[in-house]
């Protein structure tokens, strides 16, 4: 009887069978796999420049463009007549200050002369362990009302802004910062929007003031132009997903629930009022006027503090990103914030995919160039000497792409073990309108 070779008998088995063995099956689904990735090696490059241009065209454009759209179809829709206060109520305007003793005392003169009135009206101003005499310049404002809360050691804004809560005494919490000049009427205008109950965090409107010569900034009136476009739309729908920083109003209950010293409060509160049951509005008649810094470095800076702030803010109100639970407002939040972070992330691939398609698409190689050119004008902008007007072609395309640059390191420091850096007002100067 003739035996068969242990290796012979298996194949025989697998002919017999019609089966392959683990082996053979590992083999066959990898050469599967290396014959399909091939194929769909040179489209790779364009599904790459597709997503990306898709997700910054949905974000900077879809994604108003529908809002406008459910704005114009929500016309129709009855709308709830609002409650009209029978006197204005209680307000505490809180103000945050690390080291303001150059404009300290204008900014106190400023908010006393607000148009609201005095028998009301509470002012906290908490100081963030100051030592450059801040607090000393408050003090002399006690006998007009002024109170300070002082932390003994550093602590950041959100600490500070925490800091004052056993000591609020209004129904209506405004806050401030030191650097901004609040129009006349803007805290009439915040507090009458609480008529409507269902509002519970109203947000002022920012107006862009340069250092210089009292002139617009480019790049950054552009982009706060279109963000409070953005602000308007979302209040005619939902509500705004995140609130103005320099000037916000809220309700005293939403306003006592504790926000962990590392996050953003301003951010924070229209997540809490929509915790809670509320919504947050921005009012365009709420105006305060806010130097804007004429360096891009420091602005910079500023913007990776900010978004990292941010970050760390949305994951800790993360189930308000669920669209069954929260629906429109989920959706809002989504488009607003996280694709607008995500940007930055799909333009890295994109350029690579740009270099690899350059040599044979004289499109990508064009826009390439133009990439390039773009970067370009950004290091001039970098570099512009402080103190001088920046022209706008240079000013506008040297902000979006240092905006999204800072977006990039605010991830890495949100991710990392790299902590929130301590609040550091960004020294602005103080506008001068009168």
């Amino acid at each position: 009887m003739r035996l068969l070779s242990p290796a012979r008998n298996a194949g025989l088995l697998r002919e017999r069978d019609g089966r392959e063995g683990p082996v053979d099956t590992t083999r066959t689904a990898w050469k599967l796999f290396s014959e399909r990735a091939m194929t769909l090696a040179p489209t790779l490059p364009l599904v790459l420049l597709v997503a990306a241009a898709g997700l910054c065209a949905y974000t900077f454009l879809g994604y108003p463009a529908i809002l406008e759209l459910l704005r114009v179809v929500r016309r129709a829709l009855p709308h709830r007549p609002q409650r009209l206060a029978a006197e204005w109520p209680t307000i505490s305007v809180v103000l945050p200050v690390y080291n303001e003793v150059e404009g300290i005392a204008s900014t106190l003169e400023r908010i006393l002369a607000i148009e609201y009135p005095a028998e009301r009206r509470q002012i906290l101003v908490v100081s963030d362990a100051s030592t450059d005499g801040t607090d000393e310049i408050v003090t002399r404002f006690a006998p007009r009302g002024v109170e300070l809360v002082r932390l003994p050691q550093r602590r950041g804004k959100t600490a500070a802004e925490n800091a004052t809560r056993s000591r609020l005494s209004g129904e209506i919490i405004v806050n401030t910062d030191a650097s901004v000049q609040i129009d006349a009427g803007a805290v009439k205008h915040l507090v009458a929007a609480f008529d409507d109950p269902s509002v519970g965090v109203a947000s002022g409107r920012d107006v862009s003031v340069s250092n210089v010569d009292d002139r617009l900034n480019p790049g950054e009136q552009a982009y706060v132009g279109y963000e409070l476009w953005v602000r308007d739309l979302e209040t005619s729908l939902s509500g705004i997903v995140g609130a103005s920083g320099c000037l916000y109003a809220i309700r005293r209950d939403l306003h006592m629930h504790t926000m962990p010293d590392g996050l953003s409060r301003d951010f924070g509160a229209a997540l809490v009022a929509r915790e809670h049951g509320y919504r947050a509005v921005s009012v365009p008649a709420a105006i305060c006027y806010v130097p804007r810094s004429s360096s891009l470095r420091r602005e910079y800076r500023r913007k990776v503090r900010t978004m990292a702030r941010g970050l760390r803010t949305l994951w800790h109100k993360r189930s308000l990103l669920n669209p069954r639970r929260h629906g429109l407002f989920a959706w809002m939040l989504w488009s607003h914030k996280v694709c607008r972070w995500l940007v930055p992330w799909m333009a890295l691939p994109a350029a690579g995919a740009l270099a690899w398609l350059a040599p044979e698409r004289w499109w990508a190689a064009a826009t390439l160039a133009l990439g390039g050119a773009v970067a370009l004008v950004t290091a001039i902008g970098w570099v512009w000497p402080e103190g001088r007007p920046v022209p706008r072609l240079i000013a506008v395309p040297a902000y979006a792409v240092s905006g999204n640059i800072a977006a990039l390191q605010a991830w890495i420091r949100a991710l990392g073990a790299q902590g929130t850096a301590l609040w550091e007002p960004t020294r602005r100067g103080v506008t001068s309108r009168s």
